[in-house]
C-alpha cells in the first residue's frame, strides 16, 4: 500500500552513454534513465537517497541546450548528463525541503 510519502512528485530523464571498443572499432551506446523524486526519497536506477541526506541539487547548462545535473548527498555528488531545463524537478525538491526562496 502507497502511503502519500510514496506519490511521484516530480521526474528527471537523464543520459548515459557507454563506450566500448570492439575489434579496433569505438562504439556508443545511449540510454535513457529517471530520477525520481518522492515526499520522502529521491531514486535513481542506481541508489535510493533519503531527502535528508540530500544535501542540494543543482544545474550546470551547456551552450548547446544539455547540461549536467547535480545531486549532493551525503554519499558524495552524483552527476546526470540531462537534455531539458531540470528547473520543475528542483523547485519541487526545494519546496519538499521547505525553502522559502526556490529559484
Amino acid at each position: 500500500m502507497n502511503g502519500p510519502k510514496e506519490e511521484l512528485i516530480s521526474s528527471l530523464a537523464f543520459y548515459k552513454v557507454e563506450r566500448s571498443v570492439e575489434w579496433f572499432e569505438q562504439k556508443q551506446q545511449h540510454s535513457v534513465h529517471v530520477i525520481q523524486l518522492f515526499g520522502a526519497k529521491i531514486c535513481t536506477p542506481s541508489h535510493t537517497f533519503a531527502l535528508s541526506h540530500v544535501h542540494d541539487v543543482s544545474y550546470r547548462p551547456f551552450s548547446n541546450g544539455n547540461g549536467l545535473f547535480y545531486l549532493h548527498t551525503n554519499q558524495g555528488l552524483f552527476t546526470f548528463e540531462v537534455k531539458t531545463d531540470p528547473t520543475h524537478f528542483m523547485t519541487a525538491y526545494r519546496k519538499l525541503r521547505g525553502d522559502f526562496f526556490p529559484l
